[in-house]
C-alpha cells in the first residue's frame, strides 16, 4: 500500500510539471548546446540544469492555478484533481530550486545569471503577468536570456564564452512571444470566463481565435526559421 502511494505521488508529481513542455525545452537547448561545440559533459550539465528550472515552472503554475482548473473542470491536472496535496509539490519546488542554483552556476556565472533570471521571469508569469495585457513580456524576456544562457556557457564556476549576438536574442525573445500565444490559445474559453485578460485573448475577442491561431503558428514558424538561418548564418556568439 504505501509502495504504491509513493508511485501514485511520483507520477501525480511527473504529472505536474508539464512534461512535454519540459522535456521538449530540455532537449532542445541540449541539442543547441551540442551545435554550438559544447563537450558531452557540458551538454549533459545543460540538459541537468534546463530540466531542474522547467520541473519548477511546471509545478508552480499547477500550484497557483489549482482554484482555476478546478473550475474549469480540466482532469490532467493532478493537484486540482486532489491526486496530490500542494504542500508536496511545494515541498518539490523547493528542493528543486536547491539544485537549480548550483547547476545554474555550474555552466558558469554569466550563464547562470542568465538561466536563473529566465526562470524567475517564468515564475513571475505564473503568479502575475499571466492574468494581464503583458503576459507576453515574462515569455519574451525568458527566451531571450537562453542565447546568452548558452553563449556564456561552459563547464564550471567563473566567466565563459561571450555574449550572443543581437540577432539570436531578438529571435529567442520573439521564438517566447509566439510559443505564449500558442500555448494560451487552447484555453481562451476558460481564460474569458474566468476573467483573465491576457494579450492573447484581447486580440482573440477582436479577430477571433481561428485567425489568431493562424497569425502565431505562421510568426512562430518564420521565427524558427529566422533562427535556424541566423545560427549558420551570424552564429550564436559575438
Amino acid at each position: 500500500m504505501r509502495f504504491r502511494k509513493r508511485r501514485g505521488q511520483a507520477i501525480s508529481l511527473l504529472l505536474a510539471c508539464h512534461p512535454l513542455p519540459a522535456a521538449t525545452m530540455t532537449v532542445a537547448l541540449t541539442i543547441a548546446a551540442a551545435l554550438s561545440g559544447r563537450s558531452g559533459v557540458e551538454c549533459l550539465l545543460v540538459a541537468a540544469t534546463v530540466a531542474s528550472g522547467q520541473l519548477t515552472i511546471g509545478w508552480i503554475n499547477d500550484v497557483v492555478d489549482r482554484d482555476r482548473d478546478r473550475q474549469t473542470g480540466r482532469q490532467d491536472k493532478p493537484v486540482a484533481m486532489g491526486w496530490i496535496d500542494p504542500g508536496t509539490v511545494n515541498f518539490a519546488t523547493t528542493c528543486m530550486v536547491l539544485l537549480v542554483i548550483p547547476l545554474s552556476v555550474a555552466n558558469g556565472t554569466a550563464a547562470g545569471v542568465a538561466h536563473l533570471a529566465a526562470v524567475l521571469s517564468a515564475w513571475m508569469y505564473n503568479f502575475y503577468f499571466k492574468r494581464t495585457v503583458l503576459s507576453w513580456l515574462p515569455y519574451a524576456v525568458s527566451f531571450g536570456l537562453l542565447p546568452a544562457f548558452l553563449s556564456y556557457g561552459g563547464l564550471g564556476g567563473g566567466y565563459h564564452g561571450g555574449p550572443p549576438t543581437i540577432a539570436m536574442t531578438v529571435l529567442a525573445a520573439l521564438l517566447g512571444i509566439g510559443i505564449h500565444f500558442l500555448n494560451t490559445l487552447p484555453d481562451l474559453v476558460e481564460d474569458n470566463e474566468m476573467g483573465l485578460r491576457h494579450l492573447p485573448l484581447r486580440i482573440a475577442l477582436r479577430i477571433g481565435a481561428t485567425r489568431l491561431l493562424w497569425i502565431s503558428t505562421a510568426f512562430t514558424a518564420l521565427v524558427s526559421v529566422g533562427i535556424v538561418i541566423t545560427a549558420l548564418t551570424v552564429g550564436l556568439r559575438q
